[in-house]
């Protein structure tokens, strides 16, 4: 497995069955010395065990003296590949998207020609179409919409 950072000697296949052998009676005696209590294992040896033993067929797996159940093995094999995918299809950055700077210019340079405008006025100023008229009526009407303050008066209507 490359990338694991760890070497391993060309051994021949005599030299191999002695150390499978080792191994396993490495695992009964700790097995042993813990009474029953289970194994406990950090993140990274659950993804190097995940890793390394994915690869096995299922029922060579279920061979594999481990300190684990078989289906345990695979259960973390598939939280890494989840853990890896979620990882990979978060965004890069949360939140709202930022503003396009076109807009952010627009948006300042309106607040800076209007400084008496509020934030719901410039938000509306922004919606409106290119070369709409907005009619502006306060108490005495708006006489470039050619309306007479004195109807506007009687309407009731400001």
């Amino acid at each position: 497995m490359a990338g694991a950072g760890r070497t391993v000697p060309r051994l021949s296949d005599r030299e191999k069955d002695v150390e499978i052998l080792a191994l396993r009676h490495q695992i009964t005696v700790l097995e042993r010395q813990l009474s029953g209590q289970r194994v406990r294992f950090d993140a990274s040896d659950r993804a190097f065990l995940a890793a390394l033993l994915h690869q096995l067929p299922a029922q060579a797996l279920r061979r594999t003296r481990l300190p684990v159940q078989p289906d345990t093995v695979l259960r973390w094999h598939r939280d890494l590949a989840a853990r890896r995918h979620a990882a990979r299809s978060r965004p890069k950055r949360g939140g709202r998207p930022r503003t396009v700077g076109s807009v952010r210019t627009l948006v300042l340079r309106l607040a800076d020609e209007n400084p008496t405008w509020g934030y719901r006025r410039l938000h509306g100023e922004l919606l409106r179409q290119p070369g709409e008229r907005v009619a502006q009526r306060g108490p005495r009407g708006d006489a470039q919409l050619g309306e007479d303050p004195v109807e506007v008066r009687a309407d009731g209507a400001w």
